[in-house]
């Protein structure tokens, strides 16, 4: 039987301003365990690399503090300091307290960016039980701090500076995370992703937490996507090198990829959209791999290299070995959730599909030996998998014709 408990509108419950993002911080960063915890550098991350996709940025540090809490900073353009007029506060308290502010939305200069629903900031500060912005603009240090996302100061200025850009520092709040320990590696291979995929940032992560072992790193890159291939591949045997490249603007989509092959029989794929890590996958992934197979055997069958008879050559025949890095950037991306792990655009899959079937095709009539090893590759990944096929139905059949034979006492007559 039902509760008669009564539902009216006192049952109903209002939540205000960060109140969400404290009550339900799974929606927002995708968990409170490590993977949440760190998303909180990446959320702040992904808004200085969007400063460096504009033009407006060539170096980001990150450091480790020794009180626990977190640093990033960067060389852009400032978040603006100046009153709102929709929100009558100043603008850099509006970004970092109101979900759904940003720059993304309008005319923010960001033709490409990764940070796009507004709340990435307001999120970190939501999350933390302190969080000082530091705003170097005009010539000025200007400041304001927060607690678990209220303020607790005005903005003031409270030094002359040369620098431009913006620092934000914060502390996870322990009442919401299962551990506040950021990982020292774990950082480290994103900043080196966001290095490969942006030419020309500086990104450098400094560890202070432990004084007497302090540890640093710098990442540059001018080779791109081709060198995150070749540093993937660094402990594996490569078929060719370079790397398959392949790059064209589509329509106002950037489209890249490098690709290469190992003696190795894994795939490691990774694919980027406007530099967020698509762990799902999504359109951009699906439209390369129907291309990449098409390429593969439209070139097998027209050069001889496997007969027509054989049949077609699968989607896991010519990806074993495989590594290859995609990247598209485009400016209206479509995200499932929050925490970006997969991209929704339908128009990107025709988009990428025909640029690598045209460009795959080029290098492998362009360079007969490399096409030569390649086939030869999947070649032998689809007889092994024909042979597997083979051996396990013929194990199959053989079980079905011994689970016919009757027991002893129900043994078939004979004279």
């Amino acid at each position: 039987m039902a509760d008669n408990t009564s539902y009216s509108a006192q049952s109903i419950t209002v939540l205000e301003g960060l109140e969400p993002v404290r009550k339900r911080p799974g929606m927002y960063i995708g968990g409170t365990g490590v993977d949440g915890l760190h998303h909180l550098i990446w959320e702040i991350l992904d808004n200085s690399v969007d400063e460096a996709l504009a033009g407006f940025a060539t170096r980001i540090d990150i450091t480790f503090n020794e009180d626990g809490s977190v640093s990033v900073l960067d060389d852009g353009r400032g978040i603006p300091v100046e009153v709102h007029p929709q929100t009558k506060k100043s603008t850099l308290e509006t970004v970092l307290t109101v979900l759904h502010a940003g720059g993304k939305f309008g005319d923010g200069g960001y033709k490409v960016s990764g940070g796009l629903h507004g709340v990435g900031s307001s999120v970190v500060n939501a999350l933390s039980t302190k969080l000082i912005a530091e705003v170097y603009l005009d010539g000025k240090v200007h400041r304001q701090e927060y607690s678990r996302g209220v303020p607790t100061t005005e903005v003031v200025v409270t030094g002359e500076t040369k620098a431009r850009g913006t620092q934000i520092t914060f502390y996870p709040d322990a009442e919401i995370f299962t551990t506040t320990e950021f990982n020292w590696n774990t950082v480290l291979d994103r900043c080196r992703q966001q290095s490969y995929l942006t030419r020309g940032l500086t990104i450098h992560l400094e560890d202070k937490r432990k004084p007497e072992t302090p540890q640093s790193y710098t990442f540059y890159f001018e080779s791109g996507i081709e060198a995150y291939v070749r540093h993937i591949d660094a402990n594996k045997t490569e078929l060719f090198s370079p790397p398959v490249s392949i790059e064209k603007d589509v329509d106002g989509c950037i489209i890249a990829l490098a690709m290469t092959y190992t003696t190795d029989f894994s795939e490691h794929v990774y694919t980027f959209a406007n530099n967020i890590l698509t762990i799902d996958g999504g359109t951009h992934l699906t439209g390369f791999r129907a291309a990449h197979t098409r390429a593969i055997n439209d070139y097998a069958k027209k050069s001889g290299l496997i007969r027509e008879g054989d049949g077609s050559l699968t989607g896991d025949d010519v990806r074993e070995g495989l590594t290859a890095v995609i990247s598209v950037k485009l400016g209206n991306p479509q995200f499932e959730g929050q925490t970006k792990g997969k991209l929704g655009n339908p128009e990107i899959r025709s988009l990428i599909e025909g640029v690598v079937y045209e460009g795959l095709t080029e290098y492998l009539n362009e360079h007969p030996n490399e096409a030569k090893k390649i086939i030869e590759k999947v070649a032998l990944a689809a007889r092994a998998r024909a042979a597997a096929r083979a051996a396990r139905e013929t194990i199959i059949r053989k079980g079905a014709l011994e689970g016919m034979t009757l027991p002893g006492k129900l043994a078939d007559c004979t004279e």
